[in-house]
C-alpha cells in the first residue's frame, strides 16, 4: 500500500509538470499544529532538511505553530538529523505527574514540565537558530484581547466561548478575541533590530510582527504550544504587547495563509469564513495572481489546510482557495494510517487513553514513527522520477 499522497494547488502542479521538482523550488515551508500528529512527519523533517534543501542554496522562510514551531525551531540547529532524533525521541518519552482521581495532570504542571524540557532542548543553542544563514523562523502565537487578555479560572472560558460564537458567525471576527502575533527571525543572520519579512499577506486576519530574540525564543515558542486550559498561557512576553499568550494553531492551526500572492488571494482568504466566493469563481482569477516567487512546500498530517482550531467542525471553510495554489503537501494515505496502531495517528486522546502506562503510549508513537519511514521512501523515489500524474489537486 502506498503510504504518501502528493496534493498541490495549479500552479504547483503546473511547475511541476514541466520542470519536475528540485530543492531550490522551495520558497516557504509552513508546519501546522496539531500535537502528537507531527510525528509522523519526523523522518520526512530529517530528510527535507537534513538532506534534500542542503542541494540548495536559497533563503526559506520557515511558519510553524504549536508543534509544528518547534519542528521548525529544530530544522534551524546544528547537525539537523540529530536535532530531529533528539525530538522525537523527547516527545514520545514526555511523562506527567496525574493527580490521584484525575485524568490529566494540571496545567500549571504541564507548563512547567514544558518549559524545563524547552530549556534542556535549547539551552545554549538559541544563537543557531537565530543566526541561521538560510531560514528564517517565523513562531505563530495567539495573543489575548479583552476578556482573554489576563488568563483567569472563570473568565478565560467565558472568553473563550466569545470567540467560539465570534469565529462561527466570520472567522476575521475572531480577531476581536484572538489576534496573530508572528515571533519572526533578524531579517539576516546576526543582524541587530531587523526583522525577516512575513512571506505571507496578513489582510485575512489582525496580526501583529515582532522580532524574534534570545530573551523571547523560550518564551514565544513555549506560547505557541500553549494548548488553552492544557498548559497556561504565557504572560508579557518580552518585546511584545504585554497580554496572554496561546497556541498558534487557535488562530492558524495549518497555516492557510496567503503565501505570496495577490490581493485576490488575500481576498479569497478572507471570505473562506463568510463562503461569499466559491472556490471556482475564485479560481478563475488565479490567472491574474503574479509569480508567488517559490512554492510552498508542505510536510502534513492530513491534505486539508483549515485556518483555525475552531474552523475544525465547519467544514465549508476546508476548501482550497487561490492562496495555495503554489503548495505542494505531503501527507500520509488515510488507508496507510489505518494500518498504524489504534488505526490512527498519534494524538492528545492517547495521553488520556494509555494515562499512566507511559511505555504502552511510546511502544505506540514509536512504531507509527517508524512505519513513516515509507512515507521518506516514497518522497524520494518520486523526487528522481517526477510523476504528475500521482499528484492530486489540492
Amino acid at each position: 500500500m502506498k503510504a504518501l499522497h502528493i496534493h498541490a494547488g495549479p500552479r504547483a502542479r503546473q511547475h511541476i509538470a514541466r520542470h519536475g521538482l528540485q530543492p531550490s523550488d522551495v520558497g516557504v515551508v509552513p508546519a501546522a499544529a496539531g500535537g502528537p500528529k507531527g510525528l509522523i512527519l519526523g523522518p520526512l523533517d530529517r530528510y527535507i532538511f537534513g538532506h534534500w534543501l542542503l542541494r540548495s542554496s536559497q533563503p526559506v522562510d520557515l511558519v510553524g505553530a504549536s508543534i509544528g514551531a518547534w519542528r521548525l525551531a529544530t530544522a534551524c540547529l546544528d547537525s539537523t538529523v540529530a536535532a530531529f532524533e533528539r525530538l522525537e525521541r523527547d516527545y514520545i518519552h514526555q511523562e506527567y505527574e496525574i493527580p490521584p482521581g484525575k485524568k490529566r495532570p494540571s496545567p500549571a504542571h504541564v507548563s512547567a514540565r514544558f518549559r524545563h524540557n524547552l530549556d534542556a532542548f535549547y539551552g545554549g543553542r538559541v544563537h543557531e537558530v537565530l543566526d541561521h544563514p538560510r531560514y528564517r523562523l517565523h513562531i505563530i502565537t495567539s495573543r489575548g484581547r479583552h476578556l482573554l487578555r489576563r488568563e483567569h479560572p472563570l473568565i478565560t472560558p467565558t472568553g473563550y466561548l466569545g470567540a467560539f460564537l465570534a469565529n462561527a458567525v466570520h472567522r476575521k471576527a475572531l480577531g476581536a478575541w484572538l489576534e496573530r502575533v508572528v515571533f519572526s527571525s533578524p531579517s539576516q543572520a546576526g543582524a541587530m533590530g531587523g526583522v525577516a519579512a512575513l512571506p505571507f499577506a496578513t489582510s485575512d486576519y489582525r496580526t501583529r510582527q515582532v522580532g524574534l530574540h534570545a530573551e523571547n525564543f523560550m518564551s514565544a515558542l513555549q506560547a505557541s504550544c500553549s494548548i488553552p486550559f492544557v498548559l497556561q498561557a504565557v504572560h508579557d512576553i518580552p518585546g511584545a504587547p504585554r497580554g496572554a499568550y496561546w497556541d498558534g494553531g487557535i488562530t492558524d492551526y495549518h497555516m492557510h495563509l496567503a503565501y505570496r500572492t495577490h490581493a485576490l488571494a488575500q481576498n479569497a482568504i478572507e471570505n473562506i469564513a463568510a463562503s461569499d466566493l466559491g472556490a471556482s469563481a475564485a479560481r478563475k482569477n488565479s490567472s491574474e495572481y503574479p509569480d508567488p516567487g517559490g512554492l510552498v512546500l508542505y510536510p502534513h498530517f492530513q491534505h486539508r489546510v483549515v485556518p483555525g482550531w475552531l474552523d475544525k467542525a465547519l467544514k465549508w471553510r476546508h476548501r482550497a482557495t487561490p492562496a495555495l495554489d503554489s503548495m505542494v503537501v505531503l501527507s500520509p494515505n488515510p488507508e496507510w494510517v489505518r494500518t498504524l496502531p489504534n488505526a490512527k495517528l498519534p494524538d492528545r486522546k492517547d495521553f488520556t487513553h494509555y494515562g499512566t502506562d507511559t511505555a504502552a503510549r511510546a511502544k505506540a508513537w514509536l512504531a507509527a514513527t517508524s512505519a513513516s519511514q515509507q512515507l521518506v521512501d516514497e518522497w524520494a523515489a518520486w523526487l528522481e522520477r517526477p510523476d504528475i500524474s500521482v499528484v492530486q489537486a489540492l
